[in-house]
């Protein structure tokens, strides 16, 4: 066994066993505190956390439970014998080796001796004894098979210890362990219980060196050192190592700017032309709007990319939008299923950064990835699921992007190289604008070009230098190659001006100017349909437009019935409506028109198509299969957006339940080319398509068909189904009603859908006689 020798200096603790002045163990108690105090409490703790026991608070009793396992592996048989006990913890904790186990019997033999000669009975001492075996083996296994190794396992104590704790902690210490007991309020409580201090000494603050003593302060406990050490390990992980000690340039960004020069000269200069202070790489985060000439400008930006390729920097041009990161890449992030915080999520997704051919730049991507990510944390509104959720979803973005473009950014950096990130059009979205916030605090020149004043760009960043120019250019793509290069003439540019002056708020819009709608089910009356039905949507009650967006205001109703029950005016307002605008009309007089047995190239494939919650957009478009590239190329954007609306949306029962957005997928992808003609001419400020159903039987609407009439409401159509009968015969396959039902007249049955082309464009209205004898006229 060990015994107590008294220490020296605080340091000595962290010795091993065989370099102490003295050779044996230290038992100590603190209950004064200073700043030296505090560092030495989290060292002790740093260490004991990795090879001891830390106690916060107290140690609990043993429960029934453990109690009743001791009592089933070990029986009810007690001696005070010290063969006996190292008997009963060789089966009880068979890590021991021999000498651990002999120091530790003869420990608890000469503790229970200790309480027998002051008065304890036998069931005392047994009680004892078994407290001493659960505690054992439920807080201190860890440990026991490292008593009296070189290297001293600590046991860290906070609290007002109790006698058999502290007789517990004198049979630990004697077989060869460390103890520190940190006692908040003062040492009266520990004298009552052990009023020799023979089990530990008290350890004034004056071993620490300079600093007055105080009391503990009242908000100091564990949990404090706990959270420091955390954040400080969570740092060297983040960082790749010890943040304090990295070798990180600092950021010095657009500090070398001057407004007097031509900015983009200024990007072209080298960085050893930019500064030369080693500590610091020189790069600009800057954002152009407008253009300063209309006629040089696509020759400026054509020059500027090939002075800096030709100068050896490497240059990264993104047009228009960062492609999200496809299926694959963000498969690829290393991550795990849930996080309790930012910066668990952080932690574990720094770790994808890896720059194995640069070890001095991965520390410098991963510290601009967490602060930009740290700085979104605390934007938001509170800590909460959803919050949380949104930051992973960000930062996964931000690694599929930096894993993604890395290569062609620092592929054989070396400081003080600066690359170039040049991006077209501004950002459209926040985790694009996030990115370039990141990108801009690596050494990279990002250059936001904004020549179109109509677009937006949702960067907002404090170091982000503006240059702004009065005039506006249309330009869908950076130009890098001489051979691809256009230049506009005066009259060109002239014509692009009136898009600023006419077609912006002010009701007016040119052919096709919006790429991006939202439809809104109008509530009308009956008597409104007629009168909405030809009307442009921009005259229709409702009609807006938001940056590139349009709202559209759109008709969807059930009509059920027939108005006085006359069937041939009731026919006749029908014709009317599908001969207001025959380009734009289909009608659809049988149902079910779609069914699981109809037609459908696309079945076959939706699977692969939609996984994981998403459409598969580019193994859809490239696919062999795919039926709408014939379309423009906005208008398939707008498909495939509205497509994974409506299982975002749920609208059809079954959606993520049973598959049935496979069947939405193909379906949707399976429209009818006649329908695919009015939608690729579908202006969102113009007329709309529409549809008519006319639903005279008993037969109820299939799921296709009810897929098929949800997409196209979300597309932008006017939908009309006239059910003489008034049965429910649409309403099957939908999780609620989306639609406006008008209840207009007598319900009539087993009528047939007339040859429209037959029929007269105007029919005779009822007379007052005819309504008064109640006289119906027949067809």
């Amino acid at each position: 066994m060990l015994e107590r020798v008294s220490l020296q200096n605080p340091d000595d603790y962290f010795l091993d066993l065989g370099k102490r002045n003295r050779r044996g163990i230290y038992a100590c108690r603190i209950h004064t505190y200073n700043p030296q105090v505090h560092a030495f409490i989290q060292k002790y703790y740093e260490t004991a956390r990795l090879s001891g026991v830390i106690v916060e608070g107290k140690l609990k009793n043993p429960d029934q439970r453990q109690l009743d396992y001791y009592q089933e592996m070990m029986g009810t048989a007690f001696e005070v014998d010290q063969n006996f006990f190292s008997q009963r913890l060789k089966k009880w904790l068979p890590r021991m080796n021999e000498r651990q186990r002999a120091n530790v019997s003869n420990a608890i033999y000469a503790t229970l001796v200790h309480l027998r000669e002051n008065g304890k009975n036998d069931n005392m001492l047994k009680n004892a004894y078994i407290k001493f075996m659960c505690w054992l083996y439920y807080r201190f296994e860890r440990i026991v098979n490292h008593l009296g190794e070189e290297n001293l396992p600590k046991i860290l104590y906070e609290g007002e210890i109790s006698i058999y704790e502290l007789l517990l902690m004198r049979v630990l210490t004697q077989a060869g362990c460390d103890l520190l007991l940190l006692e908040y309020h003062g040492d009266d409580a520990y004298q009552r219980v052990d009023p020799g201090s023979e089990i530990s000494e008290e350890m004034p603050v004056s071993a620490f060196g300079a600093g007055g003593a105080q009391n503990f302060p009242d908000s100091f406990d564990l949990k404090q050192i706990r959270e420091e050490l955390d954040a400080k390990q969570s740092q060297n992980r983040l960082y790749g190592g010890d943040a304090s000690g990295s070798p990180c340039l600092i950021p010095a960004t657009n500090v070398w700017l001057s407004a007097k020069i031509n900015l983009l000269e200024q990007i072209r200069e080298s960085a050893g032309e930019r500064g030369d202070d080693p500590r610091f790489f020189y790069n600009c985060f800057c954002r152009i709007r407008g253009v300063e000439d209309k006629l040089t400008y696509e020759n400026e930006l054509y020059q500027l990319g090939q002075a800096i390729r030709g100068s050896g920097r490497r240059l990264v041009i993104v047009n228009r939008q960062i492609t999200p990161p496809t299926v694959e890449e963000i498969q690829e992030v290393r991550r795990k299923n849930s996080y309790q915080n930012l910066n668990q999520v952080l932690e574990d997704l720094s770790r994808n950064l890896v720059c194995s051919e640069n070890f001095e730049l991965q520390p410098m991507m991963r510290k601009a990835f967490v602060e930009v990510m740290a700085e979104e944390g605390r934007r938001e509104t509170g800590p909460n699921l959803n919050s949380l959720n949104r930051l992973m979803n960000t930062a996964v973005y931000l690694v599929c992007w930096l894993k993604r473009y890395q290569r062609d950014l620092f592929h054989g950096w070396k400081k003080p190289e600066i690359s170039g990130f040049f991006y077209l059009g501004g950002c459209k979205n926040e985790k694009e604008a996030v990115f370039c916030r990141l990108l801009a605090r690596l050494p990279v020149d990002v250059v936001i070009f904004q020549p179109d004043l109509n677009e937006t760009c949702v960067l907002a960043d404090s170091s982000l230098y503006e240059e702004n120019h009065p005039f506006s250019l249309s330009l869908s793509s950076y130009p890098e190659a001489s051979a691809g290069l256009r230049v506009g003439t005066v009259a060109y540019h002239a014509e692009r001006e009136l898009d600023t002056l006419m077609y912006q708020d002010s009701g007016i819009y040119r052919e096709q100017q919006y790429a991006k709608a939202n439809t809104i089910t109008l509530q009308t009356m009956y008597e409104e349909i007629p009168i909405l039905w030809n009307q442009e949507l921009k005259y229709r009650p409702n009609f807006s437009t938001f940056s590139d967006t349009v709202n559209l205001p759109v008709i969807f109703s059930k009509i059920s019935g027939v108005k006085d029950g006359i069937m041939e005016i009731y026919w006749q307002s029908i014709k009317e409506l599908i001969t207001a605008d025959t380009e734009n009309v289909t009608v659809i007089s049988k149902i079910p028109n779609l069914t699981s047995t109809s037609e459908n190239p696309i079945k076959p494939f939706a699977v692969e198509f939609f996984r994981n919650g998403r459409l598969q957009r580019e193994k859809i478009r490239q696919h062999r299969a795919y039926p709408y590239g014939f379309l423009r190329e906005s208008m398939q954007d707008y498909l495939l957006d509205k497509i994974q609306l409506l299982i975002d949306r749920k609208t059809i029962r079954g959606t993520g339940e049973n598959g049935t957005e496979f069947t939405i997928v193909s379906t949707a992808l399976n429209l009818d080319k006649s329908l695919l003609r009015m939608i690729q001419r579908f202006d969102f400020t113009k007329k709309n398509p529409k549809l008519i159903y006319l639903i005279t039987g008993e037969e109820m609407m299939s799921l296709e068909d009810s897929i098929q009439m949800a997409f196209l409401n979300l597309v932008g159509f006017d939908i009309l189904m006239f059910v003489p009968t008034g049965y429910q015969c649409v309403e099957r396959f939908f999780r609620e009603r989306i639609f406006e039902e008008h209840q207009i007249g007598t319900y009539r049955y087993e009528q047939q859908v007339p040859d429209f082309d037959r029929l007269p464009l105007h029919a005779q209205r009822p007379g007052w006689c005819e309504k008064i004898f109640n006289f119906k006229r027949r067809i």
